[in-house]
């Protein structure tokens, strides 16, 4: 019914970057000016997989990967790497809202957004981006 859209692939991975990418770096960008308080209190949630050190460091790198990544989907450049950190951090959100929570769905944003970045690892950037791939 709707076959003509698959003309528009390249297209549509470019709206679900920009999209995606500026929320991410709207969601990000306050974690990393949060600075070492807030990071360590963000990187305390990889203790759900038995990591204890350096929490400061995870937190960092949680917002950085959330700003950044979100940049570089935007652009299209390091799109799988960025993929990948995002991929990661959304995973790490999914098991901090999965402990304590009342249901399973407190846990769904994230576990979704991990799943799309899952598939977007596969996919890649499409042609309308730094890397075209």
């Amino acid at each position: 019914m709707l076959r003509f859209l698959g003309k528009y692939r390249d297209l549509g991975l470019l709206l679900l970057r920009v999209g995606l990418g500026v929320m991410f770096v709207l969601h990000g960008y306050p974690k990393l000016l949060g600075g070492p308080e807030r990071w360590e209190k963000l990187g305390g949630e990889v203790a759900h997989f038995g990591i204890t050190f350096a929490p400061v460091f995870w937190g960092f790198m949680a917002g950085f990967s959330e700003a950044v990544g979100g940049v570089l989907l935007v652009i299209g450049f390091a799109f799988r790497p960025a993929c990948l950190f995002l991929l990661a951090t959304m995973v790490v959100a999914t098991a901090s809202k999965l402990d304590g929570a009342k249901s399973f769905m407190e846990a769904a944003h994230p576990l979704e957004l991990g799943i799309v970045f899952l598939g977007l690892l596969f996919v890649g950037p499409g042609r309308f981006s730094i890397d075209k791939s």
